[in-house]
This record gives structure tokens, C-alpha cells and sequence, in this order.
């Protein structure tokens, strides 16, 4: 299985029509990759999607998403929410 940073580029480059080699850990969502506000809820969305389970839902507040700037911020809160490689 692709690791979790993997996962979130992915995730990023299918949501906001990005290459994936465009796609750093310290890319911002909104100023490196250009997502408008629908964007980043649509990434969150996918996000949630994606490292949830039925048995185990992921739901990000949205006092959280708004702290999730980056590629890297996107993968140390899945991490500090036990979502490992």
C-alpha cells in the first residue's frame, strides 16, 4: 500500500488537476496548487474518504481543516490521528 504521504498527493493532484511531480510536501493547498476554498473542502472531503472506514469514520472538524495549509500538514494529522503507513 502507497504511504500516507503518497496517498495525499494523489488525492491533491486528483482534485486539483495537478501534476503529481507539481506536488511537494510543503506545497500549500491554496498558493502553490491554486485551490479556491471549494477545492480545499473537496481535498478535506477526499481526505476523509480515502483514510476513513466504515467500521473506523475519519471526519476532520473544520477547526482542523482550517490548519491543514499543506501536504505536510495534511499528513501529520492523519498521523497524530493513528493513520500510518
Amino acid at each position: 500500500m502507497a504511504s500516507v504521504i503518497d496517498r495525499v498527493r494523489e488525492i491533491a493532484a486528483d482534485k486539483l488537476s495537478v501534476n503529481l511531480e507539481d506536488i511537494k510536501p510543503e506545497s500549500s493547498f491554496t498558493e502553490d496548487l491554486e485551490a479556491d476554498s471549494l477545492d480545499v473542502v473537496e481535498l478535506i472531503m477526499a481526505i476523509e474518504e480515502e483514510f476513513g472506514s466504515d467500521d473506523n469514520p475519519l471526519e476532520i472538524s473544520d477547526e482542523d481543516a482550517e490548519k491543514i495549509l499543506t501536504v505536510n500538514d495534511a499528513v501529520n494529522y492523519l498521523k497524530s490521528n493513528n493513520i500510518e503507513d
